[in-house]
């Protein structure tokens, strides 16, 4: 199948180095292709083949430090291997959360035994990090987050009690990074904390949910009942609970825009190679406006996200968290909409082959719709621009 590319010049946006890592790691998408990752999903499988050989390669890690194991480079370089595994069909959507949001965290506000312990493992692919924030009461207003931690006087460490909804790929991963909240000494009000919790830790149980999702990741309730956890387990400063959590949801949304754009490409592509092949009268169906002008619409729009995307990550990398913030949501935004665009026009384009298994379109169709919903939805991005970026009153 034709690739979607870029057809404008990159050298000002991307280095010879990144452009190389986006060829190599669309070759290895390519080998595996979306007939490996739907026969995952069909058969219930993960798709751990390709996640080991993506690691053994250094992509997994690509935006971890040099000295535990990592390619030393940013969000630049891991939205580009997630963009060029879902430009192949093949998105790992753990790559959002594993090495994006908690080798991050850990990487930025880790002590040293932690970095030692999680870091090398995150960049090869030999362990896997889940990240739980979300509640069932608390939606997109992460103030009302209940999961709390108290100090445990008998050890020292700590006691954690919540739940949690809509984590993904807990049942692989060897631990979760979870969002509680502890009591401010100063002010008795409650702050956002971090916490390692591994998967086989004493009260710390997992239910799948089930899911109209065509995807190798299972979502998960947690049910954390006074988890105890060793002093060690508290991720970065007790003290500084917001920044570090925003460490890792700007690289949340930048890497959800990567996903969002990857599976775009992969649904144009499809449907371009279709419209230039399929036959009804005279002429391909694609030399018809009806058919090309929209696939040009989706191809103008799906660029005009990842040039919002690069800009994100840019920042991000150069330390810049509150500029980062702004773009990576609008980064978020613009390529979830044109992802779903371009995924529902390459459907329309086929027609009942759309439809088909054999075109792997329609169950993206579900899936385009998560990078409009999740991690944070396309009206709390408005309501953030509109207030942060545009002056006006704020309305949550």
């Amino acid at each position: 199948m034709t690739t979607v590319r870029s057809t404008f010049d990159t050298t000002l946006l991307e280095s010879e180095e990144r452009r190389a890592l986006r060829e190599a790691v669309g070759t290895l998408g390519r080998r595996y292709g979306r007939a490996y990752f739907t026969a995952a999903v069909r058969d219930g499988k993960h798709t751990d083949a390709l996640w080991q050989e993506a690691g053994g390669l250094g992509y997994l890690g690509v935006n971890l430090p040099e000295e535990y194991g990592g390619g030393g480079g940013g969000m630049a370089e891991l939205s580009i291997v997630l963009e060029e595994l879902g430009a192949a069909g093949c998105p790992l959507l753990l790559l959002i959360v594993s090495p994006a949001i908690c080798g991050t965290v850990i990487a930025r506000f880790g002590t040293a035994e932690q970095k030692q312990r999680w870091l090398p493992g995150l960049a090869d692919g030999s362990l896997r990090m889940a990240f739980g924030i979300t509640e069932p009461e608390a939606g997109s207003n992460s103030h009302r987050i209940t999961t709390t931690a108290r100090r445990d006087p008998a050890t020292g460490g700590w006691l954690l009690t919540g739940r949690k909804v809509f984590i993904s790929g807990v049942d692989i991963a060897d631990a979760t990074l979870v969002v509680g909240r502890t009591e401010d000494a100063r002010t008795g009000k409650l702050k956002p904390c971090l916490f390692i919790v591994e998967r086989e830790t004493p009260g710390f149980e997992y239910r799948q949910i089930e899911m109209e999702l065509s995807a190798p990741e299972k979502q998960f309730q947690l049910f954390l009942d006074d988890v105890a956890l060793p002093a060690e387990a508290l991720v970065g400063d007790e003290d500084a609970g917001l920044l570090q959590l925003f460490a890792g949801l700007n690289p949340e949304r930048i890497m959800t825009a990567a996903f969002s754009v990857g599976m775009g490409r992969y649904a144009l592509a499809t449907a371009v190679d279709y419209a230039r092949t399929r036959q009804v009268w005279k002429e391909p169906i694609g030399s018809h406006q009806a058919i090309a002008h929209p696939l040009a619409q989706a191809h103008i729009e799906l660029e005009l996200a990842r040039l919002m995307m690069q800009k994100a990550a840019y920042l991000y990398d150069a330390g810049d968290d509150m500029g980062a913030g702004e773009a990576a949501n609008m980064a978020k935004y613009a390529a979830a909409e044109a992802g779903a665009r371009a995924v529902d026009q390459a459907v329309h384009t086929l027609g009942g082959n759309g439809l088909t298994a054999e075109y792997g379109l329609a169950s993206m169709l579900t899936a385009s719709r998560v990078g409009r919903i999740a991690p944070v939805s396309r009206e709390m991005i408005l309501n953030f621009v509109s207030h942060y970026t545009l002056g006006l009153p704020k309305s949550y």
